[in-house]
């Protein structure tokens, strides 16, 4: 009881002693990209690795880059598996399992391997055309536009607050979606189910 009291005098003496400045609360205010879009609460600035540590702009733009472009990836990846999960197919692909079980199922004939081809087409013409062209006069208004002066759908007739709202919506859902295909994956191949109804893809 006494080393109670004790610590508690301490403790109110403590909160009346004038503030010092330290190193570490320096240091810590300091950090460079603290206030860019995606420094959330309740993480902050979330950099375990140190990668942008140095605060070298270029090297946070280019991971910044990375973070958006796996984010429409892993958004569109979870809405694939997940419809097919839903017994959606493309006509003449009814025989087609779903999960990754599909992959194979498709290499096994002319029809799987035209999709497959397809496929590879599609993602690299994505390639090709979602990235910042150089070669117009249209600048990129922010890391991941891609718009280069041909898309709009009403961008630019939003204020400064709404497309900061916007961006950080596509960011953390690019981010969920990211967590979202790497659990469903993962489940598939425990073979434990997290869809409804126990559904397990591929079975």
């Amino acid at each position: 009881m006494k080393t109670a009291v004790i610590a508690s005098l301490v403790a109110s003496a403590a909160a009346f002693a004038p503030a010092q400045q330290s190193r570490a609360s320096t240091s810590v205010q300091a950090k460079p990209f603290e206030n860019e879009l995606g420094a959330m609460t309740p993480l902050g600035l979330f950099d375990p690795l140190g990668l942008i540590a140095d605060g070298s702009k270029e090297k946070f733009d280019l991971l910044r880059e990375y973070e958006i472009k796996h984010g429409r990836i892993s958004m569109l990846a979870v809405t694939g598996y997940l419809t097919t999960a839903a017994g959606i197919r493309f006509p003449g692909a009814e025989g087609i399992p779903d999960g990754l079980k599909s992959f194979p199922a498709l290499l096994e004939t002319k029809d799987g391997q035209n999709v497959l081809l397809q496929m590879l087409a599609f993602f690299t013409i994505a390639e090709i055309v979602n990235r910042d062209a150089s070669w117009t006069d249209a600048k990129a208004e922010f890391v991941g536009d891609y718009r280069n002066g041909a898309l709009d759908f009403g961008w630019d007739n939003f204020d400064a607050s709404t497309k900061l709202k916007k961006r950080t919506i596509e960011l953390n859902n690019g981010r969920a979606a990211m967590m979202g295909i790497w659990g469903l994956v993962v489940h598939e191949m425990m073979g434990n189910s997290i869809l409804p109804g126990g559904y397990l893809p591929g079975q």
